[in-house]
């Protein structure tokens, strides 16, 4: 089995923070600095994971906000 990129080991991240009730539908996530600073990562990692998860319905952006967890 292929090993993880940093770009899915974030989304596995969020995916089980959300699973587990630390993030509910309506939450918003942490910032992109924020981000990059607990999980020594790249803006382009942060970045290319919340595209990921968006179009997975996973969370929705709000322009200028942030990124949200979707109610689905």
């Amino acid at each position: 089995m292929p090993a993880q990129t940093k770009t899915d080991k974030l989304i596995t991240a969020i995916k089980d923070r959300i699973a587990s009730g630390e993030f509910g539908p309506g939450d918003k996530l942490p910032s992109s600095s924020e981000l990059i600073e607990q999980y020594g990562i790249s803006r382009m990692t942060v970045r290319i994971a919340m595209e990921r998860l968006k179009a997975a319905g996973v969370v929705e952006s709000i322009p200028g906000s942030g990124y949200y967890v979707t109610g689905g």
